[in-house]
């Protein structure tokens, strides 16, 4: 960790560069949260235009949120998982089965999200 000792508004200013290099480096190497950001880009003006009060815009938009967020999570084992071997191991396949299970299961709450507000 480059600059531990660093404390308040610095130690802010840093954590903001580590994260926007975060979301760079996913951008870069992740397709799958390349098609996720295309995905809230075209949701977020539909939540907004078919959520019918502010609860539900923000349910429709958070749960696109959600789905970066995982993603993003993910993207971080998977990262760890192959700096550590790339070699078959029981151990780093299950890490990575259960990110991607992490993902899916954001995915389909947003479906249900979308679903039960635009339906119902």
């Amino acid at each position: 960790m480059a600059n531990q000792n660093a404390k308040g508004i610095k130690r802010l200013m840093n954590a903001c560069i580590f994260s926007v290099a975060g979301f760079k480096a996913t951008w870069t190497h992740e397709e799958a949260f390349r098609q996720e950001v295309i995905l809230f880009i075209v949701t977020t003006p539909l939540a907004i235009w078919l959520g019918q009060t502010n609860i539900e815009k923000l349910l429709l938009v958070g749960s696109m949120v959600l789905v970066m967020l995982v993603e993003l999570l993910n993207s971080a084992v998977e990262a760890v998982v192959d700096r550590v071997g790339l070699e078959h191991h029981e151990l780093s396949g299950r890490a990575k089965d259960i990110g991607s299970a992490a993902v899916m299961m954001s995915l389909a709450w947003a479906a249900v999200t979308w679903s039960v507000i635009l339906l119902f």
